[in-house]
């Protein structure tokens, strides 16, 4: 018996489906954050963006022993960094050794209802590049870009640096659950934050697989007078320039008369 050719293509669909497993979660999850553009003006000193969202559940979801977990990865723009390491050569510290991280989140917030290891499995981790252990740092070593192991000297102090300067966080408890489905957390902005696009990961986990993602955005923008120096800077580097010297040789012409000893 000779199957018409729009029966065999309807089994091989549903044959694809049930290989694949399709979504056995009947979850969904929401998420969006307060304010979906940051202002930086000349006060600016950082500020905490509130993240908020729920799991919405249909009448297909099965009951969750040990409840949700929620993984939050915020990136912002992306960048490339030169890295150097310096030894001391003669009673003097000087740069022996540098390595380029290519195309690498200025910043990086990882926020998370509790540990990493504890949400999901080390291969799962992996694969979904949860946590700052996980993320892709490719470098530059001769003409050659590629990640590199966690171990690596110069992965670890890219990291520390950015650590330091609160560019780079990983907060294991971060998240929390107001009710069983709602949660709120905080992304916190430094002071020196760049300006550019940030996406917004979230990542819904039961048991410890990921069951529900969804994503959300927001961008960090300069207005005022800062704004109109970097557009400057940018668009007419030119006369940028020269008036930034001729402004330097009246501010030195000027001080040359005010404090002149007669």
């Amino acid at each position: 018996m000779r199957w018409p050719p729009i029966y065999l293509l309807a089994l091989v669909t549903l044959a694809a489906s049930c290989m694949s497993g399709g979504p056995a979660a009947g979850e969904r999850i929401v998420a969006s954050v307060s304010n979906h553009r940051v202002r930086i003006t000349s006060s600016f000193t950082g500020l905490e963006l509130v993240l908020f969202g729920s799991v919405e559940r249909d009448g297909t979801s099965v009951p969750r022993r040990s409840g949700y977990d929620i993984v939050v990865t915020v990136t912002g723009p992306r960048e490339t960094v030169v890295t150097r390491r310096k030894e001391r050569v003669a009673g003097i510290f000087v740069n022996v050794e540098s390595r380029s991280f290519v195309d690498v989140p200025s910043y990086l917030a990882v926020l998370a209802t509790k540990p990493i290891d504890s949400i999901a499995g080390p291969d799962t981790a992996r694969r979904l590049r949860l946590g700052l252990a996980d993320t892709l740092l490719p470098q530059q070593i001769g003409t050659d870009v590629a990640d590199v192991v966690r171990e690596d000297p110069f992965r670890v102090a890219f990291i520390r640096l950015k650590s330091d300067r609160n560019l780079y966080l990983e907060a294991p408890n971060a998240v929390t659950f107001l009710t069983p489905t709602l949660y709120r957390t905080t992304i916190p902005l430094p002071a020196e934050v760049p300006v550019g696009d940030y996406d917004v990961d979230v990542k819904l986990f039961a048991d410890n697989t990921m069951i529900a993602r969804t994503s959300s955005a927001f961008e960090i923008i300069k207005v005022g007078f800062e704004q109109f120096v970097a557009s400057a800077a940018r668009d007419y580097s030119l006369l940028y320039g020269l008036s930034t010297a001729a402004m330097a040789l009246m501010t030195g012409w000027f001080a040359s008369i005010v404090f002149r000893r007669d």
